[in-house]
C-alpha cells in the first residue's frame, strides 16, 4: 500500500464526481488492477456518514450499503484509529488545519507511512504530511 485517500476523495469515487483528478483516478485503477488496495482512514467512513446524514452529499444506495462497498472493495483497505495516530494527530503542527478528522486522516497517512491523495490546499501546503 502506497496512498491513502482524504475523504473528499472517496466520495468523489463512490459518486462517479468530475472533481476526482485524473492522477487519483489512476492511482485508484492501478489499485484495483494489481490487488494493492489504496488505504482509507476508517474516519472518513464515519466523515462519509455524516454528510449524507447532513444531506450534503446523495448516494445511488443507503449509506450502509455505500460504506459497506467501501470496506468490501478489493482496491481499498479500512485503516482503523490507533494510540499511535491518536498521538501523532497532536504532532501535524501549528500551519496544520485545525479540523480533528483532518488531522486523524494525515497521522493515519504519517503513520503507515503513505502519500495522502488530496487535493486540500490547507493540508497540502502544511507540509506535514506527502500528499499526491
Amino acid at each position: 500500500m502506497k496512498h491513502l485517500l482524504d475523504t473528499h476523495v472517496a466520495v468523489w469515487w463512490l459518486t462517479d464526481d468530475r472533481r476526482l483528478t485524473r492522477a487519483h483516478a489512476r492511482v485508484l485503477e492501478r489499485a484495483e488492477r494489481s490487488g494493492t488496495p489504496v488505504g482509507l482512514s476508517a474516519i472518513s467512513l464515519w466523515e462519509i456518514a455524516k454528510l449524507v446524514e447532513r444531506r450534503r452529499i446523495e448516494l445511488d444506495q443507503t449509506i450502509d450499503e455505500s460504506l459497506a462497498e467501501l470496506e468490501a472493495h478489493p482496491g481499498f483497505a479500512v485503516l482503523p484509529l490507533s494510540a499511535r495516530i491518536a498521538v501523532e494527530s497532536t504532532r501535524l503542527g501549528a500551519r496544520f488545519p485545525s479540523d480533528p478528522v483532518d488531522q486523524i486522516i494525515a497521522a493515519t497517512a504519517r503513520c503507515h507511512a503513505l502519500t495522502l491523495l488530496t487535493v486540500d490546499e490547507r493540508i497540502i501546503e502544511s507540509g506535514a504530511v506527502a500528499v499526491g
